[in-house]
């Protein structure tokens, strides 16, 4: 069985320790937010997720979604615990309240996503999909369409998907050929067909409101004349109501290795009822609201796997006996000491949990930073927070969901022979972990986003949301009296991302393919430094609580031996990382195509 509590006492070190979470209430509509606050949402969260979604995550892994006669039949308990989840208002946490939110903020609403993901990720793209599809409407629909559809979404008595794949285009939407016609009362009609549609299709609310991309049929080629189009499952009445079917039908439910109790669909749109969001052939700008949501959301997804990996191989490692301590025997009454004792399952579950806190913190910093975006008084402010947002979502989304599924695989390690055996759950984690990595554009894609567009946007302006205070830190601690020699250490692999950014910007700048070459060691290269700085940072706060007499003396030992760990045996990664990407591209591009 898999083995998960919500870890509230590092979520309460990321949210008010590392990221000042009192002063949230400078941010307009937080002025009430109390640390206080936070922690009993997050009290309550954590028993919907290990008490409703938890004790169905196997059960629905092995029963699946199965479509009968249009309609897709989520696994049993799933429609119960979404109606509980519903009815504790979970849909609604970081929502405006003008259409019903609660408008928490995202740095308390990313924790619940986690221990939701922790608890069953199948079950978490439902609500999160509605919520992604809920933003892209508030940013860019009509006013009509947010009275009308807004309120359904947010109390989660109506979802909502994104449509974009089509079965002869992936990631190339330029491609896409579903159609968008206009009618005399300014609705449209919208014919073709979507493939890999998650929530697409379920029994678990009233309507379903697809978000589609199509073109009209003056619009230009490729990308630019891509517009984005409002589909119901059923066309709301005037009293809001579900009224008439629409032309939306599940032809087929994917058979996917992992996430199985999420309906991942094949629609077709026959001539179905759609309203324009946005401006015409925009649409692909305007779905990007949604799929930046979704995509720190994807990142999450990875941290939460992580999360119930790390203490499922904890629990086994614990109980678990084989062999003794090379140290000499550490429990004679027992015929074998708990493989825990052993420094390579040490090893493996010191590395799942730095990857985990190391994420979790980061993740920390850039759901603050979106806080500062939506709310700061100050445009100034908020312009900064926007291009850090950006230049991190690909981080996140590649180096959380990377990592997420190593941290599964090296947990299903620590069981041995029981790990593969779907007994204990671990096999599931990997399976359901997997997909992080591809959807919501593959991590190579993402890592051709930091090259490509990030790095060099506004001549390296939103590298410098990262770089300076990172810098700015180094230059305070690095004569730290404790901790002097890891500030320093980190300092050299940031001055490796220094040099693999410039490496990169000189070459790439000349020859596209270089940068292409390089990207994904660079992600890699850059998520590694980023979390190095939250376990610095994390260091020096456990340092000084050490120093109190009311210190919680256990919590923050950890924290320091966990992030000494990090920097001694993960953070030296980024050497390799920086001779790779000077290597350059000749290696991987000057072999004949014939020859592969």
């Amino acid at each position: 069985m898999q083995t998960y509590k919500a870890p509230l006492r590092d979520m309460r070190f990321v949210l008010h320790e590392l990221h000042d979470s009192a002063s949230l209430t400078r941010l307009h509509g937080l002025e009430d937010v109390s640390p206080d606050l936070m922690d009993s949402i997050l009290e309550e969260a954590a028993k919907v997720a290990e008490d409703v979604l938890l004790p169905i995550n196997a059960s629905g892994d092995e029963a699946g979604c199965v479509l009968e006669n249009g309609v897709v039949r989520t696994p049993k308990g799933f429609r119960q615990a979404y109606d509980t989840f519903r009815a504790g208002g979970w849909t609604a946490v970081s929502a405006d309240p003008r259409w019903g939110g609660q408008g928490l903020p995202e740095s308390v609403n990313k924790l619940i996503e986690e221990m939701i993901c922790s608890a069953n990720l199948a079950f978490s793209l439902y609500p999160g999909l509605t919520h992604g599809a809920y933003q892209a409407i508030a940013a860019h629909g009509s006013d009509a369409l947010k009275d009308r559809y807004l309120p359904k979404m947010i109390d989660g008595t109506w979802s909502g998907t994104m449509c974009l794949t089509e079965a002869h285009c992936g990631t190339d939407l330029g491609m896409l050929r579903t159609r968008a016609v206009p009618q005399a009362d300014g609705s449209y009609r919208i014919s073709g067909s979507k493939i890999f549609i998650s929530a697409g299709e379920h029994d678990l609310t009233e309507n379903i409101i697809h978000l589609v991309l199509a073109r009209m049929p003056d619009a230009p080629p490729g990308t630019r004349g891509i517009s984005l189009f409002l589909v119901p499952k059923f066309i709301p009445t005037d009293d809001g109501r579900p009224g008439a079917r629409n032309g939306v039908i599940c032809t087929a439910i994917e058979h996917k290795m992992g996430i199985k109790g999420s309906a991942t669909c094949q629609l077709t749109f026959e001539d179905a009822t759609g309203w324009l969001v946005g401006a015409p052939n925009k649409g692909l700008a305007n779905m990007f609201t949604m799929m930046n949501s979704e995509r720190l959301s994807v990142g999450i997804q990875g941290l939460g796997a992580a999360e119930t990996s790390y203490q499922s191989a904890v629990t086994y490692a614990r109980d678990r006996i084989q062999g003794r301590s090379l140290a000499g025997v550490k429990d004679p009454e027992k015929a074998a000491d708990p493989i825990i004792v052993h420094p390579d399952v040490r090893r493996m579950l010191l590395t799942i949990r730095a990857y985990t806190e190391g994420c979790r913190a980061l993740g920390g910093w850039v759901s603050r930073q979106l806080d500062e975006m939506e709310r700061a008084n100050d445009p100034e402010v908020r312009k900064h927070a926007e291009d850090f947002t950006a230049l991190m979502t690909p981080v996140v989304k590649a180096l959380f969901t990377d990592l997420g599924f190593e941290a599964t695989n090296i947990g299903m390690q620590v069981y041995g022979g029981h790990g593969y055996i779907r007994d204990h759950g671990m096999e599931q984690l990997v399976r359901d972990a997997r997909i992080s990595m591809i959807y919501e554009g593959t991590n190579g894609i993402q890592a051709l986003d930091l090259v490509g567009r990030k790095l060099p946007q506004g001549a390296g302006r939103m590298l410098r949301t990262f770089f300076h205070p990172v810098n700015d830190f180094i230059e305070r601690n690095s004569g730290h009296p404790m901790l002097g020699d890891m500030i320093k250490g980190f300092g050299k692999a940031f001055g490796a991302l220094q040099l693999a950014t410039a490496q990169i910007a000189a070459k790439g700048m000349a020859d596209p393919e270089e940068a292409g070459a390089a990207a994904t060691e660079y992600l890699r290269l850059f998520g590694l430094v980023a979390v190095g700085f939250m376990w610095a940072r994390s260091a020096v706060i456990a340092v000084e609580k050490l120093a109190r007499p009311d210190a919680d003396t256990a919590f923050y030992k950890a924290k320091l031996t966990t992030a000494r760990f990090y920097m001694e045996r993960i953070l030296p990664q980024v050497a390799g990382l920086l001779t790779a990407i000077k290597a350059g591209k000749t290696a991987m591009m000057e072999m004949e195509e014939a020859a592969f």
